[in-house]
């Protein structure tokens, strides 16, 4: 059910990647302004990091996600009705507010309901449905778009927001709050390493300038951040590549763009999720898997900068898919350490502070982008920039958050 929340969330976002020639008809607008509108999600996401980890932690994620999946329902409709670019920015700030709880609350909600060796393919069953949805939502709102316009491909993604509120509503539960768990069942989840629910400690949790502090928490956002950048400079970019870099038209463009996310949803699964678990469920070292996957796959992602020497979709889609192929791999096990990492009750402000890292990077990376291409109309230097930041979140996982265990639970 959560992996389904992450698809109708980010069918949300890809939607005004795939619209960005509609829109400019529509509403005239140049690529600087596409740029800071396909940011303006991020800044008020990455704005309530801080105080949507905080809220879960104190509220839990039943309450907490009923609210958020209502609010980015209605975001998907004011997106569709929007009259003229002032509305349709309004729409995707209230989107960003919306969405903001929903990876805090998975990874929160992971923590609570799986073993810990049984926690990457659970993770990676939401965060490989991110880029299973620039995989499939990318053709789909694009051929969507040409036989029935862009206010429709954005009121369908409501729609099917809706139906995920639905859900939610009706089954979501903590491992403590559900009638039809078993005690077996509760003891194997305990016994497995499952974060334990603590309704005393969930009224204060760790102090947020405690885990600001601590080296692991820097180190776990840093890498984020850096993954985050790549990812969203290709999810807001690519479609544009394809047809400015590589003179695609549209139909090609979006149906080349999901390429690389098929291949990066494979390696979030099976990777990231299931390889993973096996490892470790065979008596592997779980500290030393989960490192090498994470700094591993990182590591791949450097080969973005292979695109910026491509001269044919081909080479393109093959230096893309290496990059966001490995960067999903680790993507998951990133996702899992905030639950193995974090003090009790302290998931989501975890969480939350992770997540702001990323968006603040998510917020940077397509107003950057559109500078670059301004100035040089050309992608290379885009790429170039988000090879340098991997690098310095590779440092960050390597030197800062170091032995993938507890942070000491505070006096």
């Amino acid at each position: 059910m959560l992996g389904f929340g992450v698809l109708v969330n980010y069918f949300d976002r890809v939607n005004l990647s795939v619209s960005q020639d509609a829109l400019r008809a529509a509403f005239g607008i140049s690529p600087l302004m596409f740029g800071y509108l396909s940011s303006a999600y991020s800044w008020t996401y990455a704005a309530l990091q801080l105080p949507s980890g905080l809220l879960l932690d104190r509220f839990g994620v039943r309450l907490v996600g009923r609210i958020s999946t209502f609010l980015w329902s209605i975001a998907s409709f004011g997106a569709a009705m929007s009259s003229g670019i002032g509305g349709f920015f309004a729409a995707r700030l209230l989107l960003g507010i919306g969405e903001a709880p929903t990876f805090p609350a998975n990874a929160k909600a992971t923590g609570y309901w799986f073993p810990n060796a049984e926690r990457s393919l659970a993770t990676a069953m939401f965060d490989g449905a991110a880029k299973l949805a620039s995989a499939v939502g990318v053709p789909f709102i694009g051929i969507f778009l040409l036989h029935f316009g862009w206010r429709w491909s954005f009121a369908v993604t409501g729609f099917v927001s809706l139906v995920y509120f639905a859900l939610f509503y009706a089954f979501y539960r903590n491992p403590g709050e559900d009638k039809l768990l078993s005690a077996a069942e509760r003891e194997f989840i305990a016994r497995g390493g499952a974060q334990p629910e603590d309704a005393v400690r969930a009224a204060k949790g760790a102090p947020l300038a405690y885990l600001l502090r601590q080296p692991k928490v820097c180190g776990l956002a840093l890498g984020f951040a850096s993954y985050n950048y790549t990812f969203y400079l290709l999810l807001t970019w690519l479609p544009s590549y394809f047809e400015s870099a590589l003179h695609e038209n549209l139909f090609y463009s979006v149906l080349y763009t999901s390429v690389p996310w098929l291949f990066a949803t494979f390696t979030d699964f099976f990777v990231g999720g299931w390889l993973v678990d096996m490892l470790i469920q065979h008596g592997w070292n779980p500290l030393r898997v989960r490192k090498i996957i994470l700094v591993g796959g990182t590591s791949l992602g450097l080969a973005i900068l292979g695109a910026a020497h491509a001269h044919t979709a081909l080479a393109a889609l093959v230096w893309i898919s290496m990059s966001i192929g490995g960067l999903s791999a680790a993507s998951p096990v990133g996702w899992s350490v905030p639950s193995l990492i974090a003090p009790r009750e302290s998931v989501g402000t975890v969480g939350g502070i992770v997540n702001l890292c990323n968006h603040l990077s998510g917020i940077a990376a397509p107003i950057v982008t559109g500078y670059v291409v301004k100035a040089t109309n050309s992608f290379s230097w885009a790429f170039a920039a988000a090879t340098i930041f991997l690098l310095m979140g590779i440092a960050g996982y390597v030197f800062l958050l170091g032995r993938i265990e507890p942070i000491p639970e505070p006096a």
